[in-house]
């Protein structure tokens, strides 16, 4: 396929595929194969640039698995300033209903 670009050149777009050894391909593929390619990443640790206009502008790459789990019970011990009476009244004056 060709376009008309502007001076009467002519842009001649390739087929793009995604090889294994390749490790960029164009924003428009990654988007049609972006799910796929994660799986990819995934299964075997492929690092992938994507480029817009021959420019890269992001990378997928596998993330590192988390060594700690963190707790959902006790994730927040020790970060509540502590009362020694809760229940105790509040120094000074406090009106809940002004009228």
């Amino acid at each position: 396929m060709s376009e008309e670009r502007p001076g009467g050149r002519r842009r001649v777009s390739k087929p793009s595929r995604v090889r294994e050894a390749s490790a960029s391909l164009a924003a428009a593929d990654f988007k049609a194969r972006c799910l796929e390619l994660m799986d990819r990443v995934r299964e075997t640790g492929a690092e992938y640039t994507i480029t817009k206009h021959g420019r890269p502008v992001a990378r997928l790459v596998p993330c590192k698995p988390s060594t700690k789990r963190r707790r959902l019970f006790g994730s927040m011990k020790g970060t509540v300033l502590g009362f020694d009476r809760p229940f105790d009244p509040i120094d000074g004056t406090y009106d809940v209903n002004p009228d």
